[in-house]
């Protein structure tokens, strides 16, 4: 008979409430709760047996089993741990919120370190009363002594315990689902919420449901152990075939020999794997098994470009992995997942206090026993001690980078294009991270090649640098000109101006992902001795044929284009600019102010997506190149309408080397291209 107790020693009124609704933002956080009560209580044993105190059998098997039974609506959480006394129950589940595993490192805190405790009796046990109407604990303590216990809880403030019928050690917690959550008798559903939150609890465990069929398996008689159940020897007779032998003739030949199997019931397969990759040393690990470790985790079949092996044992102990997947498309729809696990129990994804936000772009796994979490393990309490170790991945991040860098340059190189938006984004959100970068970002040149910054600027410093009028400037000077770093966005589009950098052996950088127009503004903001200026912000000195240029001569040109310009396009804001350039076959180029192209960038980042990009057209400058043939026919005083047809006709073409037109430009443009064909054919 059992007998009743008083009141649940509690110190907040109506507590199951509170526990049901607020403690755990997900109520399938129970399974994790209670299996991992179930590990504590095993990890406890088997330290008991390191210390001498207890002396474990041979044959003894740790494990956890979780028992559904669909028919009677319940769950059932059993480990063969060290179990509870009636006392214990008392101290340990009658008192909510003592912490059972405190109270056992404070007991043996000289004998035993506090690894692999990760549990809370208490109210991670109290967990059950969100899914559950009604609580039983069957429990046997190691202790051949003391009674087995039987306590049971309907959700209110009292309690009633008896003896138990428990004979062997350890604990078994059975939960009557409420109607809210039935759910939690599905066998997939179970195994689904296991598979999340146990994939690597330190101890096996199984999934099975009551009254379910049996299920076999066929296995070599050599590989029956004693603990299969053997149902019946299966017989598989010898093979045989008819073939042909040298001589000719036929003859029945084996081909198989007689083999006896045994059928036997079909062996638990734990649903966990207790020994993950990253309790491993690097040094022992095996590329494949890095790669087969992902894909079982995060099931991305794609293979990752390269990983990071975390092991460190002071001053806190953080153990894991950070896989680096290709991540070379728009930055905002990458989509990582850090996993944290402490002690090996699943605690979150993704947990911003630990993980900087920019590695949330990597996939991987930290295991870290000293993060101060909650009562709820759910999240983070506030503590210096977090902000620590999100330094540190920070560091072993940067670290592995920047020797990959100096020491694997060709791999480097391989994987920049994929890895470059991530380290970028790190630049921009994290200072430490930037500061151990800055030297080992790279940038890809017009020949395909990859340059460091402090390559670059080296290379910029080799050509001498001169003023607007082509004089050496002096380099002593207390202000020094700031080195020009050009880039191109869309190699396509800015095929024109790449042929006559190109033809002159300048030189410009690639910078075409969406992150680079921020990345560039960083970048000078922290460097102040150069500045980054778009291809196409300017028609350079060294473009121009500037020896056999007579700049009265340029200027009256100009006044003459603009003059014809303006009429032709009836645009009086457009600015004009005639150039000498080396390279006659160029008529025309279209020019934007860095600063001017960059707000006009920004415009359209936050314009909707319907808007018409041309409203946020910055002021441009139209080039004409007086050494063009067209040109020089402009300068012409013939003054026939073919001028203005002209006029129209390299200005779009101009255009077209800078950006994508209009459709109304564009079908303009077509029309007059046909025109234009035309007088060239009545011509002939």
């Amino acid at each position: 008979m059992s007998e009743k107790h008083g009141s649940l020693s509690i110190n907040s009124q109506n507590i199951f409430p509170i526990i049901k609704k607020w403690m755990y933002s997900d109520h399938d956080i129970f399974v994790r709760e209670l299996i991992s009560n179930g590990c504590d209580a095993i990890t406890k044993l088997k330290k008991l047996d390191i210390m001498g105190e207890y002396e474990i059998a041979e044959d003894y098997e740790p494990k956890i089993n979780v028992e559904i039974s669909p028919e009677n609506k319940t769950i059932k959480f059993t480990d063969n741990g060290l179990g509870m006394s009636a006392a214990e129950v008392e101290e340990y589940i009658n008192q909510i919120a003592f912490s059972g595993a405190a109270d056992f490192l404070e007991k043996y805190k000289d004998k035993a370190n506090d690894d692999q405790i990760i549990g809370h009796f208490g109210l991670g046990f109290y967990s059950a009363f969100m899914v559950a109407d009604e609580v039983y604990i069957d429990t046997k303590s190691y202790k051949e002594d003391e009674k087995a216990v039987h306590w049971e809880c309907d959700g209110g403030t009292e309690y009633s315990m008896k003896e138990g019928e428990k004979k062997e050690a350890g604990t078994t917690i059975t939960l009557f689902l409420n109607d809210d959550s039935l759910e939690f008798s599905n066998e997939y559903r179970v195994r689904e919420v296991i598979e999340k939150y146990c994939s690597f609890m330190p101890t096996p465990v199984f999934l099975n449901v009551e009254n379910a069929k049996e299920e076999y398996e066929t296995v070599e008689k050599d590989e029956v152990t004693d603990k299969d159940t053997v149902i019946e020897t299966v017989v598989e007779e010898a093979k045989t075939e008819e073939r042909e032998n040298e001589n000719g003739e036929k003859e029945v030949v084996e081909v198989s020999p007689r083999k006896e199997k045994v059928k036997i019931l079909k062996r638990p397969v734990a649903l966990n794997d207790p020994n993950p990759l990253w309790l491993k040393n690097p040094s022992e690990c095996t590329e494949e098994e890095y790669k087969e470790f992902y894909r079982k985790v995060f099931m991305d079949y794609k293979e990752p470009l390269f990983w990071i092996h975390l092991n460190m044992d002071y001053p806190f102990n953080l153990k894991g992995i950070l896989y680096f997947p290709k991540i070379n498309m728009e930055y905002e729809s990458i989509e990582g997942k850090i996993k944290l696990y402490n002690n090996q129990v699943f605690i979150a994804d993704n947990i911003k206090e630990v993980i900087p936000e920019f590695l949330m772009l990597l996939k991987g796994t930290i295991d870290c026993p000293d993060l101060p979490l909650n009562v709820s393990r759910s999240a983070l309490q506030n503590d210096g001690f977090v902000k620590k170790i999100s330094d540190y991945i920070t560091k072993k991040v940067a670290d592995k980078l920047s020797g990959m860098c100096k020491t694997d340059r060709e791999n480097y190189e391989k994987y920049w294009d994929d890895i470059s938006p991530f380290i970028k984004y790190g630049c921009l959100r994290d200072d430490k991270f930037d500061s151990k970068m800055n030297d080992f970002i790279l940038f890809k040149n017009l020949d395909k090649k990859y340059v460091t910054l402090p390559e670059l600027l080296v290379k910029e410093e080799e050509v001498e640098v001169v003023d607007e009028n082509n004089e050496p400037v002096d380099e002593n000077k207390e202000e020094k000109e700031k080195k020009n770093i050009y880039y191109v966005t869309d190699e396509k589009q800015q095929s024109q101006y790449i042929n006559l950098f190109k033809e002159q052996g300048m030189d410009a950088i690639i910078l075409d992902h969406r992150i680079d127009p921020n990345f560039i503004n960083h970048l000078e903001r922290k460097n102040e001795e150069y500045r980054f200026l778009r291809i196409d912000t300017d028609v350079t000195d060294e473009l121009k044929d500037n020896e056999e240029v007579n700049e009265e001569e340029l200027k009256k040109n100009e006044e003459t284009l603009t003059e014809l310009f303006k009429k032709a396009l009836d645009n009086q804001n457009l600015t004009i600019q005639a150039a000498s350039l080396k390279n006659e076959n160029v008529s025309s180029m279209l020019t934007v102010s860095e600063e001017g192209r960059r707000m006009q960038d920004m415009m359209k980042m936050y314009a909707s997506s319907g808007a018409d990009m041309s409203m946020f057209n910055g002021p441009e400058t139209l080039v004409l190149n007086v050494k063009n043939k067209l040109v020089k026919y402009l300068l012409t005083q013939d003054e026939s309408d073919k001028k203005d047809l002209f006029c129209k006709q390299l200005y779009d073409l101009a255009k077209l080397s800078y950006r994508p037109l209009a459709p109304e430009e564009m079908t303009n443009f077509v029309e007059r291209s046909n025109e234009i064909m035309e007088l060239l054919a009545d011509m002939k």
